[in-house]
Parts: structure tokens; C-alpha cells; sequence
């Protein structure tokens, strides 16, 4: 099975900044480009942090409302610091959590989930930075057609790994939930098959209707 990658799902073309960009810059940059957040890089080209919209607002968390409340009180040093930066490197937050082009689509949510970010900067071999994948590019796997993860799990999974004879195991898809019925040789190849095929880039969920044609059976007790 080809799993797709960071790699195939990053966006290449990524706007970034130097640590001392402003902070007026940095806010036109988010704007011109529609993008959140924007790594900051050194000057080899490697990320060292990120700077989003949520530090940059920390500026307007600092102020005085129209009612005349202080807003700051709640902030903690950290992001009181934030809502006084002038540059990127003071805004950012470091260090950067990154991914690699070869990692699975698995190991990206994983970073991200463990690490409560929205995006991770993609990086190569020596550390530069090659591109951004964000949740939104990770969920484009979903948006694969069912006749694509049907053939998908016929061919690769079903024939080519299991060595499955076509026939033999129906396959439905529908809005990317996998339906599995037929008959398979041995018992102890069924919970393989719905594991593969619940691997496969676009799968929601996987039903299994499948049946052994010969069950193991525990052997004749001793008189």
C-alpha cells in the first residue's frame, strides 16, 4: 500500500519570516497570504519558532477595553511579555515543532495532538525548511473517492498481501466506510484484513461480514 506522506500533503510554497521581522510586518504577511500562523527562520533557513494570530493578539488581550477593565491581569508573564514584542524572534513560540517529508499522515496528527498546534514546519535532512502541513492538509486524505479505496484495498490489500483470490471478498465503500463479507481461507486471516484495510488513506471505519472457510477446532480429548 502507497500511504501518502507529509511530503505529499505539505505545502511547499511556505511564507516565513526572519527574527527581526515587525511585528506590523508579520501581521501583513498573515493577512496577504490568508494563512494563521508563519515560521520564523534563521539565517540558514531553519525554523527556530512559529509566530500565529494568537500571539499577535496578545497585544489587544494587554489593552484597556471601552468599558475601562484591565485585560492583562489574566495573562501570564510569558504572554504579558508577548503583548510588549516588537519582532518576531520575541513573539514566536519556540522551539519549533517540526515534521519530516517521509513521515505518515499518523505520525504528523500524533506530533500535533501531542504538542496542541495547529501546524507543523516541515523540514529536510540538515534542518531547512521546506514546507508547512497543516490539520486542514492532513484531513485531505478523507476527501479520497470510495471507487479509489475500494480498488485500493481489492488490490493491495486483499490480493496483493493476503494473496486472496478476486471473489472471494466483497468490498463497499460509502463516504469512505468500508464494508467487508465473503469468504476467506483461514480464521486468523480476517482480523488482518479489516487491520489493512482500516490502514488505508481515506478509510472512516470498516465493518467486517467475513467468514472463515475452515475454523480451528480444539482437538479430540484423551479417554
Amino acid at each position: 500500500m502507497l500511504h501518502r506522506t507529509v511530503g505529499d500533503l505539505m505545502t511547499a510554497a511556505v511564507v516565513s519570516v526572519r527574527r527581526d521581522t515587525g511585528f506590523k510586518d508579520i501581521a501583513e504577511h498573515l493577512a496577504e497570504h490568508d494563512i494563521t500562523a508563519v515560521p520564523v527562520v534563521d539565517g540558514q533557513g531553519r525554523p527556530i519558532g512559529v509566530v500565529s494570530e494568537a500571539d499577535l493578539l496578545r497585544k489587544q488581550e494587554s489593552q484597556t477595553d471601552p468599558g475601562g477593565h484591565l485585560s492583562a491581569a489574566h495573562l501570564r508573564p510569558t504572554e504579558r511579555a508577548k503583548a510588549h514584542a516588537l519582532t518576531a524572534e520575541e513573539l514566536m513560540t519556540s522551539p519549533a515543532v517540526t515534521a519530516r517529508p517521509q513521515w505518515s499522515v499518523v505520525e504528523a496528527a500524533r506530533v500535533m495532538a501531542h504538542h496542541h498546534v495547529k501546524r507543523l514546519p516541515v523540514v529536510d535532512d540538515a534542518g531547512r525548511l521546506v514546507g508547512i502541513i497543516s490539520r486542514a492538509d492532513l484531513l485531505r486524505v478523507f476527501l479520497r473517492r470510495d471507487l479509489t479505496i475500494r480498488e485500493e484495498i481489492t488490490t493491495d490489500v486483499l490480493t496483493r498481501a493476503l494473496g486472496l483470490s478476486p471473489g472471494e471478498v466483497t468490498v463497499q465503500v460509502t463516504d469512505g466506510r468500508v464494508t467487508l463479507s465473503g469468504t476467506v481461507p483461514q480464521e486468523s486471516l480476517i482480523p488482518i484484513a479489516v487491520r489493512l484495510s482500516e490502514s488505508v488513506d481515506g478509510v472512516v471505519d470498516v465493518t467486517n461480514h467475513l467468514r472463515a472457510q475452515t475454523v480451528a477446532t480444539a482437538g479430540t480429548p484423551r479417554r
